[in-house]
Order: C-alpha cells, then structure tokens, then sequence
C-alpha cells in the first residue's frame, strides 16, 4: 500500500470514527435519558434497556454480530470489514458514554427528540459518505431482498415503526412514541442532508480573456476537466471564449481564487446542479 493510499485509509477511518461518535452521542446524550425510541438496531437496544436497564452496548453488539455472521453465509462478503469496525467502535462509545451520561441534557423531550435524532442521522449519514454501513436493519433489509422483491427502504421503513412502536407496551406513552417518530424523521432528514451535501456539485460559466491561463491552473490543481465554448456579446457583437466547469461544492472556493489570482475582473456565473454522471462524479445506477 502506497503512502497516499494508506493515507486515504486512515482519512476514511477517522471520519468514519467522528461519524459514529456522533451517532453515539446523540443517542446517549438526547435519546435514551429522555426515554425516546428512535429506529434500528440500536431503537432495540434501547427498548431492551428500558425494559431491563442492561447496557445498551450488550443487546447492540449481540444483535448485530448475530446479523454480520448471518448476512456473511447468506450474501457473503458484502458489508466488508467497515460494517464489523463501525459495530465494534459504536459499542465501545455506547459503553463509555452511557456510563458518563446519566441525566438528560435537555429536560424538553421534543427538543431532545429533535436534537438527538439530528445527531444519530448525522453521524450515520457520515459513515454513508465513507463508504461505510452500520450494519443492523440494513442487513435484514438485504437479506429479505434477496429472496422477496421489496425495496430495502421500505424494510427498514417498516422496522423503525415497529421497534418505535414497541416502546408504547413498556411506557404506555402515546407521547413517547410519536416523540420516536419525530427523531426517525429528523435522523432520515439528516442523513439525506449530509449525503446529498457530499455529492453536491456546482456548475460555472467563466467570461475571460485570460481563457486559457485560468483553463490550464484549474486542469493541474483541481484536476477537473473543462469545456471551452465559443460565445459572442449580443451588446459589443464581439466573439469570446467561456469555459464551462462542473466541480464539487466544497472544490469551488479553490477555483474562485485561481480565478481571481488570474483575472480579477473575470465575469462568472455560479449555478447549482441537481445532478452530475460520469467520470470524477457518480455512476448511472438506473
């Protein structure tokens, strides 16, 4: 393994960490001192943790090292070593921080509800960025697909509400349990936020007469491919040249300022994209 590749590792490795950290908290921190269900496996563990007050940690990393050896003989190898690394690590920040958490944070339950849930799906929708998977319903979810043709999303949908529900046979609190809902809602925001943030691109037409400067710094130090198109002032009926670039969100601050290092009268134009296929961006997965 190459020095940059064994950098890139460590790279994912400690996101995904930060990710499930946040996702720890916000269940230790919000959810469980307020007696709030959220869905997964971990909603499981905790309702057994209401029920018997064993360590949410226990139920967690039983459940889910009964479903990795399961998934591994019926898909094989399909969650790799990330979905057994993220279930070892959110145990141990389940362990640590249930044992240093013990009163709520927030005395509102809806604000906890709130909160927690932004944290739990945060944090999930980070270790998704990298690649990774904790495990839990989204196993049960590929093993009943592979044998009956419902959609994964729908399983888990379907799951979340059960385990939510459940939580009304041990408080007989109809408001518990729509507070359940609240957070599986916001956690599925969060996650749809964080993920479509990653892959959020930018699209910008740039008006200069330093073109091919400006097209050869953003080759070498994006990386990016350009297209040059020809174009002509309707006012000054003069003939230009436009570069057009397509970039992620978080690349656009570097080629604004090679723009402006370049050419700082440049005219741009900044437009959001809903979607980018094709090499350097995502797959057609239709």
């Amino acid at each position: 393994m190459g020095k940059s590749n064994l950098l890139s590792f460590f790279k994912t490795y400690l996101i995904i960490t930060i990710g499930l950290f946040i996702n720890a908290l916000g269940w230790t921190a919000f959810l469980i001192p307020a007696e709030i269900t959220g869905g997964g496996i971990t909603g499981v563990a905790t309702v057994i943790f209401y029920a018997t007050e064993i360590p949410v940690w226990i139920p967690y990393l039983m459940i889910n090292l009964i479903l990795i050896v399961v998934s591994i003989k019926i898909l094989g190898k399909s969650f790799g070593i990330k979905t057994i690394y993220s279930t070892v690590v959110l145990t141990l920040f389940f362990s640590v921080l249930q044992g240093l958490i013990t009163e709520p944070i927030v005395t509102e339950n809806f604000m906890s509800s709130v909160v927690g849930g932004i944290l739990a799906g945060a944090g999930v929708g980070i270790v998704f960025s990298q690649g990774g998977s904790t495990g839990g319903t989204d196993i049960i979810a590929m093993i009943i697909n592979k044998y009956r043709n419902i959609s994964p999303g729908k399983i888990i949908l379907y799951a979340d509400v059960l385990i939510i529900s459940s939580s009304f046979l041990i408080f007989k609190s109809i408001e518990k349990t729509v507070y359940g809902y609240v957070t599986m809602a916001v956690t599925a925001y969060a996650i749809d936020l964080i993920l479509t943030g990653a892959k959020r691109t930018v699209q910008l037409f740039i008006f200069s007469k330093k073109y091919d400067e400006i097209a050869r710094r953003v080759t070498q130090d994006i990386n990016r491919g350009i297209t040059l198109i020809d174009g002509t002032g309707w006012y000054t009926k003069q003939e230009s040249k436009i570069l057009m670039v397509l970039v992620k969100k978080q690349e656009s601050n570097s080629l604004l300022r090679i723009i402006k290092e370049i050419d700082p009268d440049a005219f741009i134009s900044v437009n959001n994209v809903m979607g980018v296929y094709g090499r350097g961006f995502d797959r057609i997965k239709a």
